[in-house]
């Protein structure tokens, strides 16, 4: 089981994240085997997308690290437990998300943009940070972050590419969520599995350069 103790280990381990933002979803559990072929192992479905518990269901039954992002309120976070989430992710600071995730045992990521909100998610209890719009500020703004905040585990969200994705690493990012470039929705709607695999695989060797 992910616990919030853990959790910065496995991210360390497997430091991409595929956040999935889809219409449609052809079939979850298929979509993690693709995912994991090509090198991602950390799933995070998101309440934008229609029916999400009942994917995240499917998806948990696998051995994915699956979890739920665009977590808003406590019925949602619980929703999401009930249905196997191993970890609940949030756009901004929302406690009564990260109340839900302690109850359960697993981990909060949080999202923060400023000093300020960093602080916010650390005393609520964050098990990681997710810093977005991260492509507002840049690589370089995760390093300036971790000078008042050592060893805080931060994760890169927003405008993160294959581009850059390595960069934000290199500058203290714990993690980097990866999007459309590697699951685009027309794929993911269309179960174009061999497709969303090459796309996965072109992004991890991104990270080697």
């Amino acid at each position: 089981m992910t616990t919030p103790e853990s959790f910065p280990a496995e991210l360390t381990a497997d430091p991409v994240i595929a956040v999935i933002r889809a219409p449609h979803i052809a079939d979850a559990p298929a979509l993690c085997a693709a995912l994991a072929q090509g090198g991602i192992r950390h799933v995070e479905f998101t309440f934008t997308t229609p029916d999400v518990t009942r994917h995240l269901a499917q998806a948990a039954a696998t051995s994915a690290h699956v979890g739920v992002g665009t977590v808003l309120t406590r019925r949602q976070a619980e929703l999401a437990v009930q249905a196997g989430a191993r970890f609940l992710v949030t756009p901004g600071c929302r406690p009564e998300v990260a109340e839900v995730a302690h109850e359960a045992g697993i981990p909060a990521v949080l999202g923060a943009l400023t000093p300020t909100e960093v602080a916010q998610a650390v005393d609520l209890g964050a098990a990681a940070v997710k810093i977005f719009p991260a492509s507002g500020f840049g690589p370089r703004y995760l390093k300036d972050l971790h000078g008042p905040y050592p060893g805080i585990p931060l994760i890169a969200s927003g405008g993160v590419n294959a581009a850059n994705a390595g960069e934000y690493l290199a500058h203290g990012a714990l993690a980097v969520c990866a999007g459309s470039e590697v699951v685009p929705p027309v794929a993911v709607a269309e179960g174009n599995w061999d497709e969303i695999t090459r796309r996965t695989a072109a992004f991890m060797s991104s990270l080697a350069r």
